[in-house]
């Protein structure tokens, strides 16, 4: 942030990228006139972040580009990001966007003189003036100094190629590779540059991930942290998960749980509206069940709700429910609930939670169910595990979404720590359980552990689950759970 002589603060100005959450943690974009080094290892998404940014910046700011290909001809470049929904062909055939492949072939190098870059940026100055281009990329750097042994010399012409672009006053993108033990491969770009972003992507457990890191950015603020993000069929988007702070207002509307009888337990009328609502209880004691009354009686006032199954599908989910009563099907057929299966082995925690917000963020649902957390819980840490539904439940809460977050309790050490360590996080704590009648017959009961914020009923309730209906019968005194539960 640079300052004038009466101590006022002048922002950097920012290009704005495109790219979902890039934005945010840079505070707006790109520096604008200057030079951003994108290093990371093949196959991450290097070329791709460039490509949207200049995209963006034809189809919104109406600011030409110029990209300058080392590795692709532009037909396949072209080819690769059509899939993606961006159609470089119509921007070049509109005049606002060049794409220019210099074939640079190592095995044809022979140091018979001195090395510069003149060439380059002739036929980059002339591509600039032809469209009036306002923003550049210059995709694979390091293929310009293949073959190249003089150290001296390949330092002085990256030095003279990130003046050039400043000096034009041009918006860059300079992507190039990791280097053993540096950031790029020659290990100065990264001094030169004035932002220099690191993108990732990582095998652990067998599990794919992408992340993203800004390691420097010169006069303004911006996100340190890793962030993940995802390559789908809107490219690139990153959604920032860290740096939340508690600064969402508490609303005072309360919605129903579905069940009047449980409504009344909580002062007559449920949890409120945007509070994190969880579910535990062992196998077969109810906790799917009322998850779907909960989903079915919000659809039922005309509000939306979105379903992340992570052990069930959709199809069986409807079916199940069908048994007792609740008909989840015409609210699909209508459009007011959405159902997200998936495996939780089938992404990394961070690749989930980016998922997760993503469909949130584009769907703005009033409801959100997650069914079970139990399996995501199974395959990873529990202090990660912890740190993933913290960012997530203040995800929600900004939007003020009520979300219901069922949980299986196995009783081990590890369940009940992980337990534990999500229901602090909650704002209601509901446990189900089965118990022991006198006459031999099960009964399964409910009781509301917590409820921040309003006077609740204490007492175990008998949870009766049967076709067509869903209610609490009478308290279940002087009989233990047939399997202990902490509470």
């Amino acid at each position: 942030m640079a300052r004038n002589g009466s101590n006022a603060r002048i922002p950097v100005p920012k290009a704005p990228s495109g790219i979902q959450g890039l934005d945010a943690i840079t505070n707006g974009g790109l520096p604008r006139g200057r030079t951003t080094l994108v290093v990371g290892s093949p196959g991450c998404g290097k070329t791709l972040l460039a490509m949207q940014f200049l995209a963006h910046g034809v189809l919104n700011h109406n600011e030409p580009g110029v990209c300058l290909q080392f590795e692709e001809t532009a037909e396949k470049l072209a080819a690769n990001v059509r899939s993606l929904g961006l159609n470089l062909d119509q921007f070049i055939r509109r005049k606002k966007l060049l794409v220019d492949h210099i074939r640079i072939d190592r095995n044809e190098i022979e140091e018979t003189g001195a090395y510069n870059l003149d060439g380059i940026f002739i036929r980059l100055g002339h591509a600039v003036q032809s469209i009036n281009a306002k923003r550049v990329v210059l995709d694979g750097i390091e293929t310009l100094f293949a073959g190249l042994s003089e150290e001296a010399v390949l330092r002085s012409e990256l030095r003279r190629l990130f003046r050039w672009l400043d000096e034009h006053n041009l918006t860059a993108i300079v992507t190039g590779e990791r280097g053993d033990r540096t950031l790029s491969r020659h290990g100065l770009e990264e001094y030169i540059a004035d932002c220099v972003i690191v993108m990732d992507h990582r095998i652990t457990n067998q599990i794919s991930t992408r992340r993203l890191r800004i390691v420097k950015y010169r006069g303004s603020s911006h996100g340190t942290d890793e962030y993940p993000f995802l390559i789908d069929d809107d490219g690139i988007s990153l959604i920032p998960i860290t740096g939340l702070e508690l600064t969402h207002t508490a609303v005072k509307e309360r919605v129903s749980t579905g069940i009047p009888a449980l409504d009344e337990m909580m002062e007559g009328k449920g949890f409120y509206r945007g509070s994190s609502v969880l579910v535990s209880g062992r196998a077969g004691t109810g906790k799917s069940t009322l998850a779907a009354k909960f989903a079915d009686a919000a659809c039922g006032r005309g509000k939306s709700c979105l379903y992340f199954a992570f052990e069930e599908s959709p199809s069986q989910i409807i079916r199940n429910m069908a048994s007792v009563g609740i008909r989840l099907e015409r609210w699909v057929r209508k459009g007011s609930l959405k159902f997200h299966a998936t495996r939780p082995t089938s992404a990394g925690l961070e690749a989930h939670l980016a998922v997760m917000q993503k469909l949130i963020a584009d769907s703005k649902p009033d409801v959100v169910i997650v069914d079970p957390i139990t399996s995501i819980f199974s395959g990873w840490d529990t202090l990660g595990t912890k740190l993933m539904f913290t960012r997530l439940i203040d995800f929600l809460k900004v939007r003020h979404i009520t979300s219901m977050f069922n949980h299986l309790t196995l009783g081990s050490a590890d369940q009940t720590t992980a337990h534990e360590s999500v229901s602090t996080l909650m704002d209601t704590w509901i446990t189900v359980t089965d118990h022991n009648h006198g006459d031999g017959e099960p009964k399964r009961g409910l009781l509301v552990v917590k409820s921040r914020g309003m006077a609740h009923s204490r007492e175990r309730r008998e949870l009766v689950v049967s076709k067509g209906k869903i209610t609490l019968g009478g308290v279940l005194r002087n009989h233990a759970p047939s399997q202990e539960v902490v509470e």
